[in-house]
């Protein structure tokens, strides 16, 4: 790694790239059993469940399709595989323009995929190498990693900057259809990937997803305010006023990091001692912060639109402690989960620095065990 001095860096080693994914391979590998241990507690619906491990699987794709671009990094002269760069103090994550030229690549994988040799081709050719001229096949192995990554973007399903709304049914009652819509970014500012959740009630003729009108402004609307530095209460109002008869009724916005590693992030405070210490344990220098943000409309009120008509516009509930930290998201709760190894989570408990009691707890035990902790 370089010793840049901003908040990103690069990853100059093939060992240290491997290193870099593998982490995150355990990582993410970890996150689908937190969901489903708050889906057994109650405070995540199956399908709530569901559709975050999805996601937490498209952000796995997206890890082990980058792996594939950089697998040679630092064995080839000249611009070629290129650099990994990430954000090592705010996310751990790599930044967002990763994904963005990844997405590029990908409307482009099928003619790059044309003009490389075949896998059996490219192993023929290592061979040959190998047993004629004894010698190591390097560009070859960077021309095999590179077909790697274009099939792996071929075949997608990679957690991308902007992943479009979709819709799943919940069921109906007094003639309204209940939706959650969800969608997800990789926010540019923060270098996080973000997922949201809206709860819908819909008076609308037409179901929501076979509505041609509605849908795609719906889609169109929620991309556009997919902003970290919007408020909850912000994104549901204008969501409210835009679409007389989609009724928000509760928004989640759930932050999947910053990751911290002494081999990797820059961090301070007891995390940054610990971490530094199990440094030198394989699986245990590393924590991952899960945040949810969440807003809870708590009445309704009707409203004039016009000489003629009306509508419902949701009156949502602010933070019922006068928390002035909720008040600056514009949310009615926000929890802090942190997923971590045992011998992490055993040091900080000793310590038990300020703040660390009100945050919840996710131990990773042996056998990749999640064992919640209070």
């Amino acid at each position: 790694m370089n010793n840049l001095t901003d908040d990103h860096a690069e990853l100059f080693d093939t060992g240290v790239v491997r290193e870099y994914f593998a982490k995150f391979n355990a990582i993410t590998g970890h996150l689908g059993n937190v969901a489903a241990e708050l889906e057994s507690e109650g405070r995540l619906t199956r399908t709530e469940s569901r559709i975050i491990g999805t996601y937490v699987q498209r952000l796995n794709i997206t890890f082990q399709t980058l792996g594939y671009k950089y697998l040679m990094t630092g064995r080839i002269d000249g611009p070629l595989p290129g650099k990994l760069t990430f954000d090592r103090h705010e996310s751990g994550f790599p930044i967002a323009q990763e994904l963005l030229v990844m997405a590029n690549d990908a409307q482009q994988a099928e003619r790059h995929l044309g003009q490389l040799p075949s896998e059996t081709e490219i192993k023929d050719a290592m061979i040959r190498q190998i047993v004629g001229e004894l010698v190591i096949p390097t560009r070859l192995q960077f021309t095999m990693s590179q077909r790697l990554y274009y099939e792996s973007l071929r075949g997608g399903g990679q957690f991308w900057a902007r992943n479009d709304a979709d819709v799943q049914w919940l069921g109906e009652t007094l003639n309204r259809k209940s939706w959650l819509v969800h969608w997800a970014v990789y926010d540019t500012q923060t270098n996080l990937p973000v997922i949201y959740l809206m709860d819908l009630e819909d008076s609308g003729g037409t179901a929501l997803p076979r509505d041609d009108r509605r849908w795609p402004q719906v889609q169109a609307h929620l991309m556009a305010q997919s902003l970290d530095g919007l408020k909850l209460v912000t994104i549901a109002k204008g969501f409210d006023t835009d679409f007389d008869d989609l009724h928000p009724k509760r928004l989640r916005r759930i932050h999947l990091g910053p990751m911290y590693s002494n081999s990797f992030t820059l961090q301070s405070g007891p995390i940054s001692a610990v971490l530094a210490d199990v440094k030198s344990e394989p699986g245990q220098d590393w924590a991952l912060v899960w945040t949810v943000e969440d807003l809870r409309a708590e009445r309704v009120e009707t409203v004039k639109t016009g000489w003629f008509s009306s509508a419902e516009r949701q009156i949502f509930a602010s933070s019922p402690f006068g928390d002035n930290a909720l008040a600056d998201i514009g949310a009615t709760s926000m929890e802090r989960m942190i997923v971590l190894p045992e011998r992490p989570y055993q040091a900080l408990a000793e310590v038990q620095p300020p703040g660390f009691a009100d945050i919840r707890k996710f131990v990773v035990g042996a056998g990749g065990r999640v064992i919640p902790q209070r």
